[in-house]
């Protein structure tokens, strides 16, 4: 067992017992899969009906025999308390506690048995080592937030050292920090790139400036892998060209699991060892592959607290070539409260005024980040990071893109920032409704 291992061990997390549990789940047969899964389903809804009693109020009446009629839960149906929903088998000393980061909205307090944990770890160990990346050995440049205390601050740097990780705080992205960043690339022999995606985009914007090619300053380079941030095509073909090595998209949640991953030949399937992925319509009915919908995730594994059908917050699509062992996410839309209501009464993800802004100004090194607020039925702010302020040509510009694909009559504010806030995790949201929907 190797240092990281050991150090989950010693923790009392049983990884060997784990990484047994998910390869004997990947040996399953294809044409066996789906069994497997609703058998696991009904296992964790039974365990959670006797030893939950949150739970069991929760489902209430509700017809359990048919999967479909099984109440959604959503993050406002759990009690405030953590103690409210716990298990009867476990209490706050026996269970692994964290909390969601707020990036889309109050933080969320959640809890898993230590198997549970340990199994996500597993998984992820699985994923990460199908590229090669051994966490003892495979240096990772991390581009994450990190506490500003003074506790949670050297808590971090010590888990960054028993993870062969070296971090880059993204508070500050200055031009003067990012050359900072390009000289420990020529120094260290890092062999993958991981953290949020806008400030890693941000990053290679600053290397193709440089007219650089990061892989051959730093030649143990063999990976990029994004994550918690929305991955736009535009922004994986720069990170490719100016990394020079492949890139890798991360979905996860942390009350969850790793949710979905890029394979070997780019394609982003979905974890259906420990989760149940659905997507479903408005009616809380799924929808047929190829069709955007909510998603909706059940833990597998998780006997400390109920996360069955779980809406988490986000629209996306399941490819028709998806099948129950290997489900693939064609698409992933945003988030759900992401909404836009327009005055025509025309309601669009509000993703779609960033793609539409993207559109027009992606191949522009002049801007280098952006993000939308919604300020009114009919007013956005779009509010960006630049060297120089945009032309009147270019709002003119923008102000068309956003007519044509979505209505007349928006009324678009510009306005120019030396930098763009984010959480206190350090992400970045790209469209933000100030409207009450």
């Amino acid at each position: 067992m190797n240092l990281f291992e050991l150090t989950l061990k010693i923790n009392g997390f049983p990884i060997a017992a784990a990484k047994r549990k998910l390869n004997g789940i990947q040996q399953i047969e294809e044409e066996n899969f789906e069994e497997y899964i609703k058998n696991a389903r009904n296992e964790i809804v039974d365990y959670h009906l006797i030893s939950n009693p949150y739970y069991k109020n929760f489902v209430g009446d509700a017809d359990l025999s048919i999967w479909e009629k099984i109440p959604i839960m959503k993050k406002s149906d759990l009690p405030c308390s953590l103690e409210q929903r716990l298990s009867k088998d476990f209490s706050l000393r026996n269970i692994y506690i964290n909390k969601t980061s707020g990036s889309s909205g109050t933080p969320f307090i959640f809890a898993k048995d230590k198997f549970c944990h340990a199994l996500t770890w597993a998984l992820i160990i699985d994923r990460f080592g199908s590229l090669g990346i051994d966490f003892n050995s495979s240096l990772q440049a991390r581009f994450y937030g990190i506490p500003l205390d003074f506790k949670g601050y050297y808590k971090e740097r010590i888990k960054d050292l028993f993870s062969c990780r070296y971090r880059f705080p993204i508070f500050d992205l200055s031009e003067k920090k990012l050359e900072k960043i390009l000289e420990v690339f020529r120094r260290k022999k890092f062999y993958y790139i991981n953290g949020y995606t806008s400030s890693i985009v941000l990053f290679a914007k600053y290397v193709k400036k440089k007219n650089i090619v990061l892989n051959q300053i730093c030649p143990t380079l063999k990976y990029c892998i994004v994550t918690s941030e929305m991955l736009f095509d535009d922004d994986k073909k720069l990170m490719v060209n100016v990394f020079g090595v492949p890139v890798i998209n991360e979905y996860g949640a942390s009350e969850l699991d790793l949710i979905a991953f890029t394979d070997s030949e780019d394609t982003f399937v979905i974890n259906s060892e420990t989760l149940f992925v659905e997507i479903i319509d408005g009616n809380n009915q799924p929808v047929s592959t190829g069709n955007s919908g909510r998603i909706v995730i059940t833990s597998l594994y998780n006997k400390a607290q109920p996360m069955i059908r779980y809406d988490i917050g986000d629209i996306g699509i399941l490819a028709n070539s998806s099948n129950p062992k290997k489900p693939i996410l064609e698409k992933l839309i945003g988030r759900t409260n992401d909404i836009a209501k327009l005055p025509s009464g025309k309601t669009v993800p509000g993703l779609t005024f960033y793609y539409v802004t993207k559109s027009v100004i992606s191949n522009d090194s002049n801007v280098k980040e952006f993000v939308i607020e919604q300020l009114s039925a009919n007013i956005f702010k779009i509010k960006y990071v630049s060297v120089q302020e945009l032309s009147q040509l270019e709002k003119l510009k923008i102000e068309k893109a956003v007519f044509e694909y979505l209505e007349n009559g928006l009324k678009i504010i510009f306005e120019r920032t030396d930098f763009l806030n984010r959480t206190s995790s350090g992400k970045l949201k790209q469209f933000v409704s100030r409207v009450e929907n």
